[in-house]
Order: structure tokens, then sequence, then C-alpha cells
């Protein structure tokens, strides 16, 4: 069997722009192209688009417009929050996981090195499960602490029970944010409800456009800003805002909201058939961290670990060469001959080759079916 189309399964490294996203964002690439900083016409028109897209944003969030804060992605939003939390209530200690995005781990290893807080690293069961009595422990030993723990892992797909870090969080009078760039589009949050200071997210991870995000902030928890120069953003971001990108954010996550009800479903049937497919080819097939257990895992994310072969080197390589794209980990750290830092700090047998497979609506089971079968070929 041949494939005549790519097959795209690394949907957590990015998904494609949606058509209907691209149409709502042409007219802020061609006709309306005031700066929304202007005062004239042609600037209010951009400036209400851009307040528009907060307040849907907001509306879907269950949170106020004002709390809301465009960035250029999630790297730039949990920067923000991670070292302006620091500056502006003087915390001294940041507690976090060997499994964070780099965005947030390498953050609070530079802020380390630097002095400004003591870093604290949580522990995690084999699995790649956050260690919530090790996490009490750590806060009740110390005070003026920021926790930064992600809602869903990018590379295991692994879930964090936000509730209960919230309320531990709440009960020791610590900071948290949460990359939660995996799971919003994805999953209904309810910023009402989660005891969350601030969050990240990034509408290329739900079929919006590349180069936006945005940073929620909590009212009570108001921060300095991170990037100085302008009044934008209510003075908390400077920089000309990226107006088409503010638009297709928003479009993208009225799009997710309004169809997850089908293409949870959708996803997760691909997700369970082909685990049942790889069980069913190879009997010594494994899982990284909780990414076969649907209740526990990203419905998005599979992370395959493949029975040890000479060609395990090479399986990436031979799968785009078959014109299926995956991942062996984050995309923003392809390139890098240090493999997955999360793979690594779960102790994975290195003899066996790990594949992240991550899936969209638009994937199919006929997709899930090829994959597989090239995965067999490349093993017999």
């Amino acid at each position: 069997m041949t494939s005549d189309k790519r097959i795209y399964l690394d949907n957590a490294a990015t998904t494609c722009l949606d058509k209907a996203v691209l149409d709502e964002m042409m007219p802020y690439l061609s006709e309306h192209f005031g700066n929304p900083s202007s005062i004239h016409a042609n600037g209010a028109k951009v400036r209400s688009a851009v307040e528009q897209a907060r307040k849907k944003i907001a509306t879907l969030l269950n949170t106020s417009p004002s709390e809301i804060f465009f960035t250029s992605g999630g790297t730039e939003a949990d920067n923000t929050a991670i070292r302006s939390a620091i500056e502006t209530f003087g915390l001294e200690h940041a507690i976090t996981s060997p499994l964070e995005h780099h965005a947030v781990l390498h953050t609070l290893e530079d802020l380390a090195k630097l002095g400004k807080i003591q870093l604290h690293l949580v522990k995690f069961d084999h699995k790649g499960n956050i260690d919530l009595k090790d996490l009490e422990n750590i806060l009740a030993k110390n005070k003026k602490c920021l926790v930064s723990l992600m809602y869903a892992n990018n590379e295991l797909g692994n879930l964090l029970d936000m509730e209960a870090v919230g309320a531990l969080c709440e009960k020791y009078q610590a900071y948290f944010h949460s990359d939660c760039v995996q799971a919003v589009g994805h999953y209904p949050i309810d910023l009402q409800a989660l005891k969350v200071h601030s969050l990240a997210a990034a509408a290329h991870k739900f079929h919006g456009p590349k180069g936006v995000g945005l940073m929620y902030m909590r009212a009570d928890a108001k921060l300095k800003p991170f990037i100085t120069g302008g009044a934008q953003e209510r003075n908390m971001r400077g920089g000309t805002e990226n107006v088409y990108g503010i638009v297709g954010l928003a479009k993208a996550l009225e799009i997710a909201h309004a169809e997850m009800n089908t293409q949870v479903p959708h996803i997760q049937g691909l997700k369970k058939h082909m685990i049942e497919q790889l069980r069913a080819k190879f009997p010594e097939i494994r899982f990284n961290g909780e990414s076969e257990n649907l209740e526990k895992s990203l419905y998005t994310v599979l992370n395959v670990s493949l029975p040890p072969s000479e060609t395990g080197d090479m399986l990436l390589f031979n799968l785009d060469i078959r014109k299926i794209s995956a991942s062996g980990g984050s995309a923003c750290s392809s390139g890098s001959e240090v493999g997955s830092h999360v793979l690594r700090a779960l102790k994975t047998d290195l003899q066996r080759a790990s594949v992240r497979f991550s899936f969209s609506k638009y994937n199919t089971i006929a997709d899930i079916d090829y994959a597989v079968g090239q995965l067999v070929e490349l093993y017999s």
C-alpha cells in the first residue's frame, strides 16, 4: 500500500490552519491595515477587531476581557508569567517538574542560576504523574513560592489534576502558573473555577495561526510588564499588536469550542484504534507515560515505545521518507542531539525507539492504518 499524500501525525507540534480561520483573518491582512494605536478611523477599525477578539476569548474561557493579554505565543506567555510573577511578588522559591516544556524549565533554571529563586523539582512516578504529596511537602517547607506545572504534557499527554494543584497553591499561598498550550482549544477551560493565577496558550495548537498566543492573568494578581516600550495591552505588553493573528486566534478558539462535542470522540477514536492496531501487530509494544490511558492523557497524543531494532535510530527519518510526519518529542527541540528531556527524565529504555503520534480533526482511520502498516514494514 502506498499513500499519495503525506500523513500528518504531528499535531502536538502544530496544526494546520482552518480555512474558516484564514477567511476571518484575510481582511486584516489586506484592507484593514491600520495600526490599532492610531486614533483615526483606520486604527479604530482594527482596535475594535482586537477588542472583539479579546471579548470572544474571555467568554469562551469564562473570564473577564481585562484578564486576557495577547502574546507572540506560549513561550512568551510562560516567560512573562514566570519572570514577572517572581519580580512583582518577590517570590523566592519556584517549584516545577523535569517534564515541563523548556519554555518553563529553561526559564526557571536561568532564574535559579542568576540567584533570583531557589528551584525545586517535584517528584513524579514511573509514568510521569506528578507526586502531589511531594508538592505539598515542598510548599509546606517554603514560603513565597511559584508553582509552574503544565495542564497536559506535550510529549506524554499526561493530564495534571489542576483542581488539586490549585487547591494546594491556595492553601499555602503560592502563585500558580500553568502552561496550558496543549489543553486550551481541546478541553473546556473555566477560569472562574480553576484556582490558577496565570496560564499560557498558543493559537497554532488548535488550528489557528502561528506567532500568536495569550496569557491569562488573574485580576487580583496583576503583574509588572515583561516587554516594555509601548502602552499596548493596557500597558502590559509593548509592541504593535499582531491584529490578524489575534483575530485568527479568537476564531480558531470559537471553532474549537463549537466542534468539541463532535471532534473529541472522533480524535479519541483514532487514538484508540492506533493503540489496538499497534498491540495487535507488535506484542512487545509499550506506551510512554499515561498516553495509552484514555482517561488520564490527552486524546490528541500517543507516545509509542517500539521494540529494539536496528532501524530504531533512523525511524523518524524512515517514516518521513514514507510520507508520515511524526515526532520524537517536543518540536521546539527538534534538531538537537540531546533527544527528549522528558523521556530521559522517565529513564526510558534507550534501545527502544520512541515516537510521538499526535492527531487532529483532519486525520482519518485510513491515516492510522497506513502509519501502522508502514511501521510493520520497517520492523519486518
